[in-house]
């Protein structure tokens, strides 16, 4: 059983980012911005945030963080997005999810500029990705993808389920797997809650992509022996014997799924990391497309 290591992955791809960025310093050419948009206290949003602002510093990047106040208005969060997509400095921003219930997400992220939408959510840049033109990739399904690279996991012809249908997982990598590309060309089922005989499915994988957001779901009783498991949740559980009252949990339930995997991705350390390490990668990217 092979630990698909997001946490070493991730910092290798920060190494190559931060090469590529000195070289562009030593060149005279821009350095990347990064901005990201926070409302409100949610803590797992500010968490995710704070580790996105030191990423930028780790690779060289400029980086602009945006703190607004949880009643922040529809019109108020529309107008610094305005602000940011006129910016000739800033490269890329995200608007960090969820918001406060005031504000409609839907309209928020079709006000990104898709020229700068660096998550991979607006719909310009999902059409382009189910076309496969060259576009940004959402940062999770693209992390996933690169992990799947580089310890040189088989996907060509494979039987891959995707478990939950979300437009921010679920869905794009139900696409990406099956498209042609290196890490593609599978054949993919996606089941979600309203799937009948869902274990029978999938015990016929090889490759298994948890995204539904529920602890400890996929069971060892649940999958064949070899399966590659991408774990994408991430949940606390209420634990009084940590010192904190909880612990992390995942989509899958390592103690009994492990067992019989061939990869397997840890939680936390598996996909969290190579999200943030793509998004900064799409980040170079977007500058680079403006030089």
């Amino acid at each position: 059983m092979v630990i698909l290591d997001g946490k070493k992955t991730s910092n290798d791809l920060k190494d190559e980012i931060a090469i590529a960025v000195a070289k562009r310093r030593s060149e005279g050419k821009k350095i990347p911005h990064l901005a990201a948009i926070l409302v409100g206290t949610d803590g797992a949003s500010m968490t995710y945030v704070n580790s996105k602002v030191k990423s930028c510093e780790k690779v060289g990047f400029n980086s602009t963080l945006i703190d607004l106040p949880e009643d922040t208005t529809e019109d108020q969060l529309l107008n610094e997005i305005d602000d940011l997509n006129k910016d000739n400095d800033i490269d890329g921003f995200i608007v960090q999810l969820p918001l406060p219930k005031q504000i409609d997400e839907q309209k928020v992220l079709m006000a990104v500029d898709p020229n700068k939408d660096v998550d991979g959510f607006h719909p310009v840049n999902v059409g382009k990705m189910t076309l496969d033109l060259p576009t940004f990739l959402p940062a999770t399904p693209y992390g996933i993808m690169e992990l799947l690279k580089r310890y040189k996991v088989e996907t060509s012809g494979k039987n891959v389920v995707v478990i939950g249908r979300s437009h921010i997982v679920g869905r794009p990598m139900s696409i990406l797997l099956s498209q042609k590309r290196d890490v593609g060309n599978a054949t993919v089922t996606l089941v979600h809650s309203r799937t009948k005989n869902l274990e029978e499915i999938t015990k016929e994988a090889d490759i298994i992509v948890a995204a539904l957001g529920k602890a400890e779901f996929l069971t060892g009783d649940m999958v064949k022996d070899g399966v590659t498991i991408i774990d994408v949740g991430i949940t606390r559980v209420k634990d009084d014997s940590k010192k904190r009252g909880y612990r992390l949990a995942g989509d899958v339930d390592f103690e009994s799924v492990s067992k019989k995997a061939g990869f397997i991705t840890p939680v936390p350390g598996g996909v969290g990391p190579m999200t943030i390490a793509m998004l900064l990668k799409n980040t170079l990217l977007a500058c680079e497309n403006r030089d």
